[in-house]
Order: structure tokens, then C-alpha cells, then sequence
């Protein structure tokens, strides 16, 4: 796994006022840019995109974020795998259910059928709170 991935707002203080409409959303009182971030468990970031407009969704960021940039364009380094005998040749992130079905995209399991898939499952979402916890760690003032 290469980190997760997620986008998180960040209060913009000394807004022009003409663009409030466009970077204040409906759950915001104020207006924001947008994060997104790919973070590994020892709170690295491995990618950063800042300044969209805070009116825009995670999958407008995604759109027109840079991230996989590097896999389009063939530069990205292979890093082979195999998963229950597929072979992939590029990373893997850890995302929540609001993205799209992607390849590079592993969600969690929506139901637990055996013990081995609850464990999975775990092991997934604690993963995840890693980019929540970077999250709060910058958000501090």
C-alpha cells in the first residue's frame, strides 16, 4: 500500500470577499481551500494538492488532481504484487466509500462474512484514521 488518501478543508481567513460563493459550502460557515493528501502510517506525505476551491466535492479534487499524473504519463516505477493471483504493476490506496472504483482504489469490506475478513476489515479501517490523524495533527493551532 502506498497511504491513504483523502481531502480535508482548510479554513481560509483573509478571503477576498467577492470569491466567498465560490469557496463556502453548504456544511462550511466560512470559506475554504481543500487539501488532498496521500499519507503513510508514520504520518509522511507521500502527495499533496492544495487550493481548490472549497465549494468543490473530493471527486472534483480527484479529477483535476495531479496524483496519478505519473501512471498516465509511463514514469510511475513498477512496484509489482500479487493479490489472490492478480498481478498489479502500481501502488495501491486506502480510500473511504466516496470514491470511485478505481484500481488503485481498495476500500473496505461492507459486511463480514468469516473471521479472516472481519480481521481484514480492521486492519483496513485503522489504516485509514492514519490520513484522519495527520489531519488533526496539522490542523492544530
Amino acid at each position: 500500500m502506498f497511504g491513504s488518501i483523502d481531502c480535508t478543508h482548510w479554513e481560509w481567513e483573509n478571503y477576498p470577499n467577492t470569491w466567498r460563493g465560490q469557496f463556502t459550502r453548504g456544511d462550511h460557515r466560512v470559506p475554504t481551500l481543500i487539501l488532498e493528501a496521500v499519507v503513510s502510517n508514520d504520518l509522511w506525505f507521500w502527495h499533496a494538492f492544495f487550493g481548490m476551491a472549497g465549494s468543490n466535492s473530493d471527486l472534483n479534487v480527484l479529477q483535476t488532481s495531479p496524483i496519478f499524473n505519473n501512471i498516465l504519463q509511463g514514469k510511475a516505477p513498477e512496484m509489482s504484487y500479487v493479490v489472490n493471483g492478480n498481478e498489479y504493476k502500481y501502488e495501491y490506496y486506502l480510500v473511504d466509500g466516496r470514491y470511485p472504483e478505481y484500481a488503485p482504489f481498495v476500500k473496505s469490506y461492507t459486511f463480514s462474512a468469516d473471521d479472516k475478513q472481519k480481521m481484514f476489515k480492521l486492519a483496513q479501517e485503522s489504516a485509514r484514521k492514519d490520513i484522519e490523524r495527520v489531519f488533526g495533527v496539522i490542523k492544530q493551532k
